[in-house]
């Protein structure tokens, strides 16, 4: 098995930092603290034509919906690698395991959500109706962390707790979208407008590309002489075709009323890429020079940037901030989710036909549900929409960071 790569490392290092730095100033000087975040740095009246109500541009919106769509970008192309190529991770029965874990725990974190909603008190309607996508995400970065403490680089018990984790997370963020569109109104013909950009991409340079990058000419034949052959290969290296289309689908996306964080997905599948998967983020991976690769790899050190920043400006815990929301977060990151992926991947493995990975004993998966009680970058997100901001979000993103506790719960649990 292939190694993970050790930028995931840095990521989450460089998160942790921007959320301590974040923590340490706002109990310090609170005031500063929050008038860095909400600086008004310019107005976008002029995006108005394709957003209803344009917020002002400040840190908290640039970093989510301009920066963040990077990292997202990153992730897609993992998620998109693990269903589509050889030995992808979601490719075939292999997925019936990761899905399964993924739907169970999602369903149970609503359920524990919304359970103690209606508890503490069922007339919060911004707890009971508009809250419950908020728990579903988590944190690919931060599981990573903790994983690679409890497993091995080449285990596959850390590729099944990313694969899982890869897909809370979009389906978090694609549930936050539907529920709470930008705007306050859902625009979907707008996404004609990146799904078209994909489809043209694709036709126009991305499988003239995929032939040239598996040695085929157009037709599927093979490529008629040395010259021609090589002339495809330049072809197939050009990048600024990927990345016009990212731009035109990142403002049909934000166009459509969902979050700007899903605004690169959809030209994924038109990349041309690898022939074959070596895991989730795999160090092996460095070595190739597919497009779709090499612009991962050119997002690594702007994304490690990136995530202090995230930290910095979503990551300030107001650490008297305790109430029952953050008892809420816990219950659904804690219970919820472990106890739903554990009840879904065994009814998977007795009834859907779902296998244990290779190397990954029942021991292993408990801790996998356990990791999956982490939760911050996709929840972070959701925060301010869901939750309307105020000592609610400030309660539930206390319970956020309180979660990094069962990272260190897992360490220290018995080997068997």
């Amino acid at each position: 098995m292939y190694r993970v790569s050790p930028f995931m490392q840095r990521f989450a290092i460089s998160l942790c930092l921007g959320v301590a730095l974040a923590t340490l100033w706002v109990n310090i000087a609170p005031a500063s603290y929050y008038d860095m975040i909400e600086w008004r740095m310019s107005d976008l009246d002029w995006i108005e034509p394709l957003f209803p109500a344009p917020p002002s541009l400040t840190p908290l919106n640039l970093v989510a919906e301009v920066l963040i769509p990077l990292f997202m970008f990153l992730i897609g192309k993992e998620l998109w690698e693990a269903i589509v190529l050889e030995r992808g991770g979601l490719s075939g029965r292999a997925a019936i395991l990761p899905l399964a874990g993924a739907l169970g725990a999602a369903f149970a974190a609503v359920l524990i959500w919304q359970v103690l909603a209606i508890w503490i008190d069922p007339n919060v309607e911004t707890l009971l109706r508009t809250g419950w996508p908020m728990p579903i995400g988590g944190d690919v970065v931060l599981v990573y962390l903790f994983g690679r403490l409890t497993f091995t680089r080449t285990s596959n018990a850390l590729r099944l707790v990313l694969l899982v984790m890869i897909a809370l997370e979009m389906m978090g963020l694609i549930l936050l979208g539907l529920t709470h569109p930008n705007g306050g109104l859902l625009r979907l013909t707008w996404l004609l407008l990146p799904l078209l950009t994909a489809l043209i991409l694709w036709r126009l340079h991305g499988r003239p590309s995929q032939t040239a990058l598996d040695g085929r000419a157009p037709d599927g034949r093979a490529p008629d002489g040395r010259a021609g052959s090589e002339r495809a290969r330049r072809c197939a290296t050009r990048l600024w075709p990927y990345i016009l289309a990212g731009i035109i689908s990142y403002v049909g996306v934000i166009a459509a009323g969902l979050p700007g964080a899903l605004g690169l997905l959809p030209i994924i599948p038109a990349i041309a890429h690898a022939s074959r998967s070596f895991g989730l983020f795999a160090e092996a991976e460095e070595l190739l020079t597919d497009p779709l690769n090499r612009l991962a790899h050119a997002l690594i050190w702007p994304i490690t940037g990136i995530l202090f920043i995230f930290g910095l400006t979503r990551g300030g815990i107001d650490l008297a901030a305790f109430a029952p929301p953050t008892i809420m977060v816990l219950a659904a990151y804690w219970v919820g989710k472990p106890l739903g992926f554990l009840a879904a991947t065994a009814l998977a493995l007795r009834f859907g036909g779902a296998k244990l990975p290779q190397d990954c004993t029942s021991a292993a998966l408990v801790r996998v549900a356990l990791l999956l009680g982490i939760g911050f970058t996709v929840p972070v997100l959701a925060l301010d929409t869901a939750l309307d901001g105020g000592e609610v979000a400030e309660a539930a993103r206390l319970g956020l960071v309180v979660s990094f506790a069962m990272g260190a719960i897992t360490l220290i649990l018995p080997r068997r």
